[in-house]
């Protein structure tokens, strides 16, 4: 009974130390926005901002929506943080424009309240899909702070980065 019980324990010693090395290799799925991918992202919405003379807040998610990366430009609306970071996830969550999400959603749509799902959408523009150059998608941006028409330009400029 007791060399069963020792082999059993060794086993399973040995399974959760290959379960841990595994996971520690491959973190990150091939098909996930990089920190570096994030940041490049992020500054080049920002730049864009800043040739718009807007403040926003900006924030990128990974493939599983995640917030990777962040900022809140000097000056920008506070209630713009959560709106920024919604419009990424939504973004993600969907594989699409929160604006065109948006137009889906009004009474009478086929997803009508849906954003009243997943702890809150939004679906205004400024949610951008981001993807690699193979157009798999890897993450989303998301921008709040101007009108929709120059959140849904910044984003954009934040998404195409990556493939420049």
């Amino acid at each position: 009974m007791k060399d069963s019980f020792k082999r059993i324990v060794n086993i399973k010693t040995l399974l959760l130390a290959v379960l841990l090395s595994v996971g520690s290799v491959h973190a990150q799925n091939a098909y996930d926005i990089t920190h570096g991918e994030a940041l490049t992202a992020m500054m080049a919405a920002k730049k864009h901002a800043e040739k718009s003379d807007v403040l926003v807040n900006i924030a990128v998610v990974d493939a599983g929506a995640n917030l990777k990366a962040f900022i809140r430009m000097d000056g920008s609306f506070l209630g713009s943080i959560d709106v920024a970071i919604k419009k990424a996830k939504t973004s993600r969550y969907f594989d699409i424009d929160s604006g065109e999400l948006g137009e889906l959603t009004q009474p009478g749509g086929i997803i009508y309240n849906i954003e009243h799902s997943n702890g809150g959408l939004m679906t205004f523009p400024g949610g951008v899909p981001i993807k690699d150059e193979n157009g798999t998608i890897i993450g989303a941006i998301g921008v709040s702070g101007g009108t929709i028409e120059q959140d849904r330009a910044i984003a954009t400029a934040g998404a195409k980065a990556i493939i420049e």
